[in-house]
């Protein structure tokens, strides 16, 4: 009598196959937050440590580099919370000509990461039993696919892993899905990379006031002096308008392209 598992068993074997990387992923994202090991890379940390990091960044800058993009690929792949605060880091330890189109490079290869695991375990498996409407939404994301990925990552609203998996359930190629992902990023990064590597005169003003703040403690707990980087101020509504306004440019092409198919078929019915 053969061992060989059929029917219901087969599927079962096949479903734990296909759903065990993202499985692995979402552990992996749990274990990381109920640590709180994602807290040591905010900007807080990043600027209460600026000493020692730029030390090990003048010391060997490629493997330093080399670091940032591996942490910055595992935050994307994880969909774990702090992207912005991470690029504005890498400004800052960087500068924006560097740290910017290296976060652009990682944060691209996180995304694909990510996209390839969730389109292998849910994305095919969807495709294969969608019904009409779906199937009739996939079709019309494919076919502009490109311009709305672009949209979608230009536009602020909509958070970063939601428009990472979004495009895997909807059908899109592996190649539209880089092309959109690296050059959609690529204002918003340069911008908050920008923002980040001028926060130094920010960093050295709050140094100075938390050590001010423990002397004055004299020989207090350090939780009593408070040790904060405020960016609100730099995230301006003009700056999330510029990149909505640019989320619109994106779909220009398609709203184009439905205008001439329109007037096609008003012309065809005269």
């Amino acid at each position: 009598m053969s061992d060989v598992p059929t029917g219901p068993a087969v599927k079962t074997n096949s479903w734990i196959k296909r759903l065990l990387p993202l499985i692995l992923l979402a552990g992996a994202a749990a274990l990381v937050l109920s640590q709180g090991w994602h807290k040591y890379l905010s900007l807080e940390e990043i600027a209460r440590n600026h000493d020692a990091l730029t030390s090990l960044i003048d010391a060997n800058l490629i493997l330093a580099l080399l670091a940032y993009a591996a942490t910055y690929i595992v935050v994307v792949a994880l969909s774990l919370p702090g992207g912005a605060a991470l690029t504005m880091s890498g400004g800052i330890l960087f500068g924006w000509s560097v740290g910017g189109p290296v976060t652009i490079i990682a944060a691209t290869i996180g995304a694909t990461i990510l996209f390839l695991i969730a389109k292998t375990a849910l994305g095919e498996p969807l495709a294969a039993r969608a019904g009409p409407w779906l199937s009739k939404l996939r079709e019309g994301f494919k076919e502009n696919a490109l311009n709305y990925l672009l949209f979608l990552r230009l536009v602020p609203a909509f958070p970063f892993w939601l428009v990472n998996l979004a495009p895997a359930l909807l059908g899109v190629n592996l190649r539209t899905y880089v092309l959109g992902t690296f050059f959609g990023i690529m204002p918003g990064t340069m911008a908050y990379s920008f923002l980040g590597s001028g926060l130094g005169s920010v960093i050295e003003a709050q140094k100075k006031s938390y050590a001010d703040c423990l002397a004055a403690q004299a020989g207090g707990s350090a939780e009593e002096c408070g040790f904060t980087i405020d960016t609100s101020a730099l995230v301006t509504t003009e700056l999330l308008l510029a990149f909505a306004a640019l989320g619109v440019v994106a779909l220009v092409p398609v709203l184009i392209k439905k205008f001439g198919k329109s007037k096609s078929a008003g012309s065809d019915s005269d």
